[in-house]
C-alpha cells in the first residue's frame, strides 16, 4: 500500500458493465466499495446517533466545511481534538470544500480567480473563501478524505461560461493540493466538472488526473439535469480517470442513481435524500416510496417494509410511526430515517454481492421491476 492518507483497492469488476468491487482505505478503517454515505451536515446525520449508524453498517459520512466554518467554528473542532473526536465517530469521515454551499445558498458572490465573496447565509456578514482557506478548514477539521474548492456552475450554463469555470476550478484544485499540510492522513480528492459538456469533461478530467490526487469525484450531476443525461455524462467521464483510485459522484441517493452509478464505475455516493425524505414521512421501500402519512396507514400494523430486517422494521408497525409523524413527534422521524439508511446501505451491499457473482445487470432488472421504475433496457444499460 502507498503511503497516501486514502487507498482504493480493486477487487474485482463485473464482466457486464463497468462496475467495480473495491476496498476504500482511510486512516479510521477499511470500507466495502461501492458504497452510500450518510450526510452529516452539521457533524450529526439529522436524528441519527453514531451508534446507530454503526449499528446498520454506515462507514465513512459527510459533514460541511461551510456550515462547521460558521458555527462552531473550524477552531473549536480543532481544540477538541478533530472531527472524529468532536462528534464521537471513529470510522471515515469526507468533508465537502463548502464550495457547493457557496454557490447555492448565496444569492450574491463575487468570484474571482482568488476565491469567492459572499454573504453568510445565516447573518448576512460579508465572507471570503479562497481554495487555500477551505482546505486550512477541512485540515482543522480532520477529516480523512478534502474535497477541492471548486465553483459548481448550473447545468445549463453556457459552453463558454463552463469553460472558463473549469479552467478556473483546474487552477483552484492545484492551490488546494499546495495548501494541504497533511496529505499524510488526509486525502484530497479533485473533482471534475463540465456540465453536459463532453469536450470539458474531459478537459477537466485531464487537468485533475494530471496533478495525480488520491481520489477523484465527479461534480455537477444531480442538480436537475435529466436521468439519462446524467448517465450518459457519468458514461463518458468515469473512464477517464484512474482505475486504481476511488470515483466518487457527489450528491446522488436514489436507488436508481446508485446502482446506475455504480454501473458505470463509480465506487462512492452521498446525500441528503434519505434523511430529507424521512423528515417529510417518506420511506423507501422493496417496492417504491412509501409515504407514510397516507390515512390508508392508520390501520395498518404491518412493517414499513414487510422484505426489511431492519430493527424498525422488526419493531414498529405503520400505523404506529404514521401517528408520530403526524403529531410531529421526533422519535417518528428518527424511526424513518434509521429505515431509509438502513435500506440503502443494504442496497449497496446487494450490489457489492451482484457484481461479485457478475449479475449486476440482472439485478438491475428486477430492482427496478420491484421499485416501480420504468423497466430497463439491459443493452442500453
Amino acid at each position: 500500500m502507498s503511503n497516501a492518507a486514502v487507498t482504493y483497492e480493486l477487487i474485482k469488476t463485473d464482466k457486464q458493465t463497468g462496475a467495480r468491487l473495491g476496498k476504500l482505505h482511510t486512516p479510521h478503517g477499511t470500507f466495502d466499495t461501492p458504497m452510500f454515505m450518510p450526510v452529516g451536515t452539521q457533524a450529526t446525520v439529522k436524528t441519527m446517533s453514531p451508534e446507530e449508524l454503526k449499528e446498520m453498517g454506515a462507514g465513512v459520512i459527510l459533514s460541511n466545511t461551510y456550515h462547521l466554518w460558521l458555527r462552531p467554528g473550524e477552531e473549536i473542532v480543532e481544540e477538541a481534538g478533530g472531527l472524529h473526536k468532536f462528534m464521537n465517530w471513529d470510522q471515515g469521515i469526507l468533508t465537502d470544500s463548502g464550495g457547493f454551499q457557496v454557490f447555492s445558498l448565496s444569492k450574491l458572490r463575487d468570484i474571482s480567480e482568488e476565491g469567492v465573496h459572499f454573504r453568510n447565509h445565516l447573518n448576512g456578514a460579508k465572507l471570503f473563501l479562497t481554495p487555500e482557506k477551505s482546505i486550512a478548514i477541512q485540515n482543522a477539521l480532520g477529516s480523512d478524505i478534502m474535497m477541492a474548492f471548486d465553483e459548481c456552475p448550473p447545468f445549463d450554463s453556457s459552453f463558454d461560461y463552463m469553460k472558463t469555470s473549469v479552467e478556473r476550478t483546474s487552477r483552484w484544485a492545484e492551490r488546494c493540493l499546495a495548501a494541504n499540510s497533511h496529505p499524510d492522513r488526509q486525502a484530497l480528492f479533485g473533482i471534475v466538472q463540465g456540465g453536459g459538456f463532453k469536450e470539458l469533461r474531459e478537459q477537466s478530467a485531464r487537468d485533475l488526473t494530471s496533478l495525480d490526487f488520491p481520489g477523484y469525484a465527479i461534480g455537477g450531476l444531480s442538480v436537475g439535469e435529466p436521468k439519462d443525461k446524467m448517465n450518459e455524462m457519468l458514461s463518458y467521464t468515469t473512464p477517464l480517470l484512474p482505475s486504481g483510485k476511488p470515483r466518487y459522484l457527489m450528491g446522488v441517493g436514489s436507488p436508481d442513481s446508485l446502482i446506475d452509478g455504480a454501473i458505470r464505475g463509480i465506487d462512492m455516493f452521498d446525500c441528503v435524500l434519505p434523511t430529507r425524505i424521512a423528515r417529510n414521512g417518506t420511506c423507501m421501500t422493496e417496492h417504491g416510496r412509501l409515504v407514510i402519512r397516507n390515512a390508508k396507514y392508520a390501520h395498518d400494523f404491518g412493517p414499513i417494509d414487510e422484505s426489511c430486517d431492519c430493527k424498525v422494521c422488526r419493531t414498529y408497525s405503520r400505523a404506529y410511526i404514521r401517528h408520530l409523524v403526524k403529531a410531529n413527534e421526533t422519535f417518528g422521524f428518527r424511526l424513518t430515517t434509521y429505515h431509509n439508511l438502513y435500506f440503502l446501505i443494504k442496497l449497496m451491499e446487494r450490489v457489492r454481492s451482484a457484481i461479485k457473482e457478475d449479475r449486476l445487470l440482472e439485478f438491475r432488472e428486477s430492482f427496478f421491476e420491484s421499485y416501480g421504475f420504468n423497466k430497463p433496457d439491459a443493452k442500453n444499460f
